[in-house]
């Protein structure tokens, strides 16, 4: 196995550590989640790295690494949820556009086609990061001015959400049409 993979596996056994940190009552359980949350997430953008620069592009890694994106943010999010961060109804939202995504992956790859991420989803991923550390951090250090910055973050993040979603579909509605008549 290689290192990208190893670091694609790391970040996907760090989720059930994030979720067991975030739910013990242990002090400042829920800081110290955030660091094992930013630190999962940091190995992202490390993983894809290491894969193009030592070119270790495997199918395992194709097929881990969007997985172990969804278990993290996913995770995060009902988290969130649960805690009464976050409405549900953005949850839905982030978690529904991922599976929706996927489904037209898994479609376009019947077809023969390969649907890259492209720099809207890029965007997204960063913003869901970015919104969801900042919530676990509760605002800190934007709380010392009473800036909600994690709500606002969550905001931009649903809409590049919704608007990288919409991209990959008006991008792909031919392939949605094959075979339909």
């Amino acid at each position: 196995m290689n290192l990208a993979n190893r670091l694609t596996l790391a970040r996907i056994f760090l989720v059930p550590i994030f979720m067991m940190i975030l739910i013990s009552k242990i002090p400042y359980g829920k800081f110290i989640a955030a660091a094992v949350f930013i630190l999962a997430a940091s190995t992202d953008g490390l993983d894809g790295y290491v894969a193009r620069k030592k070119n270790q592009i495997t199918r395992l890694g194709k097929f881990m690494d969007p997985l172990a994106d969804k278990l993290l943010v996913s995770a995060a999010l009902i988290s969130l949820v649960e805690l009464r961060e976050i409405p549900a109804w953005v949850a839905v939202i982030i978690i529904g556009r991922e599976f929706a995504v996927t489904g037209l992956r898994a479609i376009a790859a019947a077809e023969g086609v390969v649907i890259a991420a492209s720099k809207l989803g890029k965007y997204k991923t960063v913003s869901q990061i970015v919104a969801i550390a900042a919530l676990f951090l509760e605002n800190y250090p934007f709380s010392l001015w009473k800036i909600p910055f994690g709500n606002i973050a969550m905001a931009v993040a649903v809409i590049f959400t919704i608007w990288s979603g919409v991209d990959y579909f008006l991008k792909t509605k031919h392939i949605l049409r094959v075979g339909i008549k």
